[in-house]
């Protein structure tokens, strides 16, 4: 098991009352907290940021992140060399960024193309595929055919 990420409220439990029960659980299970640092904390590729009364997501990447993806001249098919802005773009589309956060993104994804060589115009075209395919409504199942 690795990186479980849990969110307590401190006025009904404390970290050592946590870390206690944790490690009496089982023998085997190590727990090393991580604590918030400026109302925000990292967990895998997310940054949880703590506004009252709510949570707020924004994405993360270490500073030892290299912004490489498969070079847009190398001899690989295309379909390869775009898997990663795919995922950018998908996840920049699927999590609940706000307007200032998705526009950041969006010029992280286009910096790490440029370096890359990618055509800025291909990056635009996959953007509004990916945009026009998440933000579809899904269409109205017909009654018969979920029968069974």
């Amino acid at each position: 098991m690795d990186d479980i990420l849990t969110i307590y409220d401190a006025s009904c439990t404390n970290l050592d009352a946590m870390t206690q029960y944790v490690g009496s659980t089982h023998h085997s299970l190590q727990f090393n907290p991580t604590l918030e640092s400026y109302d925000r904390i990292n967990f895998l590729d997310l940054s949880i940021i703590r506004k009252t009364p709510k949570l707020e997501i924004d994405i993360f990447r270490k500073p030892t992140t290299t912004d490489a993806t498969i070079h847009y001249l190398s001899n690989h098919p295309i379909e390869h060399k775009l898997v990663a802005y795919g995922y950018y773009i998908e996840r920049m589309f699927n999590l609940p960024l706000n307007n200032d956060q998705q526009h950041s993104e969006w010029q992280t994804i286009l910096h790490i193309a440029e370096n890359n060589k990618f055509p800025t115009t291909l990056l635009h075209k996959l953007k509004h595929q990916i945009q026009h395919r998440t933000t579809r409504t899904t269409p109205s199942t017909n009654i018969e055919n979920s029968r069974k």
